[in-house]
Formats: C-alpha cells, sequence, structure tokens
C-alpha cells in the first residue's frame, strides 16, 4: 500500500475538497500544542490517498469561561470560518466541526508560518513610521514604554474588518499567520459571536478611519446571507445561538450605518492580554 500524498497547506487552503478531507479522513494525532490555553492537539488526516497536517481541539478539552456557554467553542471557531468564506477573502483556515480520538471537536487545517514576514513592531517616538499604524502605548521595562504598531497591510484590514463581525474577543499577535505565499490567516476564533460587545484585537491602527468600498461591498453581502433564510445564517444555525446570528446581523448593520471601522468602546478592555 503506498503512502498518502502529501499536501502542502497552502494547496490546500484553496481546494475545494479541503474541507472533505478534514471532516471525513483518517484522523491520526501526532503531538500536544503546549502552549494553548485549552486542548489543541497536532494531528495528520488522511483520505483516498491524500494526507494534511490539521490542528483538532476537542469539545472535551475546552476550559469553561465565565462569558461563554461550556462547550461552544469548537462551534464558534468553525463559525469564523464560515463567515470568513462568506466574506471571499479566505482569511480564515478550512475548519469543520467532526469526531474524533477524544470526542466531537474542531478541526482546523495546519498553517506553516514564514518567519520572514513582520506585521507587529515596538517603536520609539510618538506617531509610527509610514507603512505602519498605531495600536497604543507598551511598558518595556524600567521605567520606559514604546509604540506599539502593526502594519498598514490590506491583508490586517480585511481581518479588522471580520473581528467586527465576529465580535473577536482575543485577537493577538500570535493569532497572525502569514505564509510564505503572501497570504494571511488569522486563527483561534472560540471567544467570538457572544451576543455583548467584546472586541478585544491588536488591530485598532484604522479605528474611526472610513471602510473601504471593498469592505463595504463585503458587508453587504454577509448582511444578505445572515438575513432570515439567507445561506449565510442557515450555515451558522447549530453552531451559535439565534440570538448571536442576530447580534452579528446586528453588528454588520452598524458598520454599514457609520461606514467607518469601529473603536474601542470603554465598556470592555480593547487590547487582550497579553497581546502576542
Amino acid at each position: 500500500m503506498s503512502a498518502p500524498e502529501r499536501i502542502p497547506p497552502r494547496s490546500l487552503t484553496a481546494d475545494p475538497h479541503a474541507v472533505e478531507l478534514l471532516a471525513l479522513g483518517d484522523l491520526s494525532v501526532r503531538g500536544r500544542i503546549r502552549e494553548a490555553s485549552n486542548a489543541a492537539l497536532f494531528c495528520t488526516v488522511a483520505l483516498d490517498g491524500r494526507e494534511a497536517s490539521c490542528v483538532y481541539k476537542p469539545v472535551a478539552g475546552e476550559r469553561p469561561l465565565w462569558d461563554f456557554p461550556d462547550g461552544t467553542l469548537a462551534g464558534r471557531e468553525v463559525a469564523a470560518y464560515e463567515v470568513s468564506e462568506a466574506t471571499g477573502w479566505g482569511l480564515v483556515p478550512p475548519t469543520v466541526l467532526r469526531d474524533g480520538p477524544y470526542g466531537e471537536g474542531m478541526c482546523q487545517l495546519w498553517i506553516d508560518v514564514s518567519a520572514e514576514a513582520e506585521l507587529l513592531a515596538l517603536v520609539d517616538g510618538e506617531e509610527p513610521e509610514p507603512g505602519w499604524k498605531a495600536i497604543g502605548f507598551a511598558e518595556v521595562g524600567e521605567g520606559r514604554t514604546a509604540l506599539l504598531v502593526h502594519a498598514d497591510d490590506e491583508r490586517l484590514r480585511r481581518l479588522a474588518v471580520l473581528d467586527a463581525v465576529i465580535n473577536n474577543a482575543d485577537r493577538k499577535g500570535g493569532h497572525l499567520l502569514p505564509t510564505t505565499d503572501g497570504r494571511l490567516y488569522g486563527i483561534d476564533h472560540g471567544v467570538t459571536f457572544n451576543a455583548e460587545n467584546k472586541l478585544r484585537t491588536l488591530l485598532w491602527g484604522w479605528a474611526g478611519e472610513p471602510l473601504t468600498a471593498e469592505a463595504v461591498d463585503v458587508l453587504k453581502g454577509l448582511g444578505t446571507g445572515l438575513a432570515e433564510g439567507g445561506e449565510l445564517a442557515a450555515r451558522l444555525a447549530g453552531l451559535i445561538t439565534p440570538a448571536e446570528i442576530e447580534a452579528t446581523r446586528a453588528r454588520v448593520d452598524v458598520l454599514l450605518a457609520s461606514g467607518r471601522h469601529p473603536e474601542p468602546g470603554g465598556e470592555w478592555p480593547a487590547i487582550p492580554w497579553p497581546p502576542v
């Protein structure tokens, strides 16, 4: 019997059969990702002579949170993928909900990261250099502060819009995965879609600025898909609650009405901790 064909992640992300591979393939645990706050297992998945690496997060390994219902983080990760796909931007790696060695969980394609891409930096001075956007000042030890900045990058700006829609409460620097082929993916979307405003992100550089024409068109499409009887609303049903779908619809409406990137609301910490 021949070994399965190894499919590079950059090929699979655009492969229409990637979801099928993740959902139906034979899932084999290879190790644990120890820095993850919940159980996250590095796996391979194989189907019909094809094989890829993936991350499997069983519901049984989710730690309880005070502000999210127990056992719902995996479904929220899949819901974030569904919304990402509806934007056409492909910002979240293929993600499915499936059974595995430790029960039902989220299974997501593994992404190899480019070590050369620089999206975040700490700099001296009061203002960012051209090509960068300010996040805020951070303590760097011995009473010194530095300006935390992120790249003025179209891919990050799209991700900022997606995060506003899904109400991402934990957009850290370590959740940004640039690849060698120029793509950018966001991961770790378990704490999303809360009906209350909980947006916490490092991507505040465009706060209050007008949305791009592209973003407005994407948001209009999301509004149609999230309407009663819409295709996206149907895909989210069973992953998040009806109230959370309604809240997502309302966030899209607010973004379109304002025509601007959201600003920190003040009732919730604006930047996740730790930020990276």
